[in-house]
Parts: structure tokens; C-alpha cells; sequence
């Protein structure tokens, strides 16, 4: 399936920033990056689509720069609160239809949000519990959380489970919880592999609520 290439416009090409717009330019999408830091853009300007020294504070610059043409905008400064209020409300001024932010604090947050923003992010906060679940289940590989209390797991099969069949475990009458198959290497096994044996560090693909994932991850 073939996803249309969209215009992204990032302010800010810090750490977090940089990181985003080098992403989505590996995507094939079209770019713009702005910075006040002339160290900061001439780091990106052979990667990016566009990478400009702008100050996102002025909301003509902002039109000189590309972003009424932006799909998207990320406001990825969240340090600089006067900065991040001000570059967001421009970014809605001059017509950008989906905004994104970063939040340092829980008022920088309400503030956002009153603003408008589509989606407001804590990345520090985000991949801290991310790293901290996988710290706290040494058989959880990754996952990915779909809201509403459900995440897709990914478990690594110990040594006690290596040669049962898939559909002797206790995944879903005990634990309430849906396998989406097995990645085995590469090879993808699906749900009509449910007779197939189990091998050790196989991962385990599974749907469910936390505390029935958690609950089951401690069965193991």
C-alpha cells in the first residue's frame, strides 16, 4: 500500500526535533525544518527538504518559510515556554490545519491544549515508561499501546513453554487475551500455526488489557 507523501513542517531541531524531521524525511516526505540556531540548521540542510534559520515567534516568517503549505506542524521546543505558546499560535494562524506539541510541564500541557493542539507529547515521560515496562517484564520484548487500556505485546517464550503448542497455552480462557501470532526469525506465523510447538525465543503476539497482560506475563 502506497501512503501519500505529505509536507511536515518541525520547529525546533533539538534533540527530539532533529529526530523527527530526520524520520520523516526518511519517509520520503517533504521536510521544512526551522531553528534559531544557525549550528542546529546547518547540521540538517543536507538531509531536510528545507532547513532555514526562522524564528517561529513571527508569524510572517513562518509564511516566508513554507508552513501555510504544511500538512502538519510539530512545535518540538518545549523548554522555552514563551517560544513554544507563541510559535504554536502562529503555526494555526497561518493555516496549518494539524499541530503537534511538546509539553515539559503539566501547565505548559493545559496551555497547549487550550490552544488547540491535536496532539500534545512528553517524550522524556513516554519513553521512560516504555523503557520502565520492559525493565519490569524481562520476558517482554516491546509493545505498543492502541489506548483505551489495550496494548499489543510481544513475549519472549521461555525455556518452560518451549514445545508446547500455541493453543494449549492459557492466553485466552485464563487471561481473557487475544494472540496475534508468532514471529519466528523473520517468519511470521499466524493464527493458523495454532498446533505448531513452540521454540525458544519465539516472540508471542498478544492483545489484551494490562493487568490481564501483566497477570499473564507473571504466570510465566
Amino acid at each position: 500500500m502506497n501512503i501519500k507523501k505529505r509536507t511536515f513542517g518541525v520547529v525546533g531541531l533539538g534533540n527530539f526535533g532533529s529526530s523527527v524531521a530526520k524520520e520523516l524525511q526518511r519517509f520520503g516526505n517533504h521536510v521544512i525544518g526551522i531553528d534559531i540556531s544557525e549550528a542546529r540548521v546547518a547540521n540538517l540542510a543536507d538531509t531536510l527538504s528545507q532547513a532555514m534559520i526562522v524564528d517561529a515567534r513571527d508569524d510572517a516568517a513562518l509564511r516566508d518559510a513554507g508552513f501555510s503549505d504544511c500538512d502538519t506542524a510539530v512545535v518540538a521546543m518545549g523548554d522555552d515556554l514563551e517560544a513554544s505558546i507563541l510559535s504554536t499560535m502562529n503555526l494555526k494562524l497561518v493555516g496549518v490545519q494539524v499541530v503537534w506539541a511538546k509539553a515539559a510541564t503539566k501547565t505548559h500541557h493545559r496551555i497547549l491544549k487550550k490552544l488547540g493542539v491535536d496532539r500534545i507529547v512528553h517524550p522524556e515521560v513516554e519513553v521512560g515508561q516504555h523503557i520502565a515496562q520492559i525493565l519490569h517484564n524481562p520476558l517482554m520484548r516491546d509493545y505498543v499501546s492502541l489506548g483505551n487500556g489495550f496494548h499489543v505485546v510481544n513475549f519472549r517464550i521461555p525455556v518452560s513453554l518451549e514445545g508446547r503448542r500455541l493453543n494449549e497455552l492459557p492466553h485466552d480462557k485464563t487471561y481473557n487475551l487475544r494472540c496475534i501470532g508468532i514471529m519466528r526469525g523473520s517468519e511470521f506465523i499466524g493464527q493458523d500455526g495454532s498446533e505448531c510447538q513452540l521454540q525458544r525465543d519465539d516472540l508471542l503476539l498478544l492483545l489484551g488489557q494490562r493487568n490481564d497482560l501483566h497477570s499473564f506475563a507473571a504466570s510465566l
